[in-house]
């Protein structure tokens, strides 16, 4: 309590002038700090928007991601809507018969559907792997655990700023005073104060130091994750594009001899005249 109350009153004198405050960080380490906290915000805004760009429930395994045929269930967890799409086309199918041209297209279609659905889950999981996991860590972990020693240090040199202004104090009583003894041990005792809390400043700025040039050194493993998050895509659309490809001359060669592949377009006719 007492430590507080110092620390309060040492940051009112200096916010009004009358003591001096003591700088610890050099001017590179300022600059990252300032890096930090830019990163932070830009890197959380990205992971939320990227979030909502995936069709699956974030952090649900496969199973739960794909082999429900309902597109929500009772808990409320998305399902991918390809899933449910695909179901239903091979529901519907069933229904119509083999016999039916539209139900039999719509079986082999819905399973094509339901390829393409695992190949998106998959490329989910992958982005949330690669790309969503290491920017939250960077977000909401990494980045405040250096900010929150940033505070501490801030804590720790408003204690050695107040014990030497105490002991300042001291010193000068000494020289005016009359009970010399009594302010030289008083004297002592806020010296000894005033060094132990200028180690605990030296190793809390070793250590907020070594994580700051850290994160620094780190910056191109951060842009990584935007540059694999475009990887993934595009491996997404070449393995969807794979499933299109195989399936379609197949659901072609399977239709009736002589039908045509797209409906007749309809042509309007000329006005009538008035």
């Amino acid at each position: 309590m007492k430590k507080q109350f110092n620390r309060m009153k040492q940051l009112a004198n200096q916010t009004v002038g009358r003591a001096e405050k003591t700088e610890v960080l050099s001017d590179d380490l300022l600059q990252i700090e300032r890096r930090m906290e830019v990163v932070r915000v830009v890197s959380h805004n990205t992971h939320k928007r990227m979030v909502t760009c995936l069709q699956g429930h974030v952090g649900a395994d496969a199973e739960k991601r794909h082999s429900v045929p309902r597109l929500y269930t009772g808990n409320g967890q998305k399902k991918l809507p390809l899933t449910a799409l695909s179901q239903a086309m091979v529901d519907g199918g069933g229904q119509l018969g083999e016999d039916s041209l539209i139900g039999k297209m719509m079986e082999v279609c819905g399973e094509a559907e339901n390829r393409l659905a695992s190949e998106l889950m998959h490329h989910e999981l992958q982005v949330e792997k690669d790309c969503l996991d290491p920017l939250n860590q960077l977000a909401e972990v990494d980045i405040p655990n250096i900010l929150k020693q940033r505070k501490q240090l801030a804590k720790l040199v408003l204690d050695y700023d107040s014990a030497r202004a105490r002991w300042l104090q001291a010193t000068k009583s000494i020289i005016s005073g009359t009970n010399t003894q009594a302010l030289t041990v008083k004297a002592d005792l806020l010296k000894e104060e005033m060094d132990e809390s200028m180690n605990k400043v030296e190793m809390c700025k070793d250590q907020l130091a070594a994580d700051m040039y850290n994160f620094y050194s780190k910056e191109g493993d951060y842009a990584c994750y935007y540059v694999m998050l475009l990887e993934a895509q595009a491996d997404y659309h070449r393995k969807s594009l794979t499933v299109l490809e195989n399936v379609l001359p197949t659901i072609q060669a399977q239709q009736a001899p002589g039908l045509s592949r797209r409906p007749a377009r309809i042509t309007r006719s000329a006005p009538l005249p008035r």
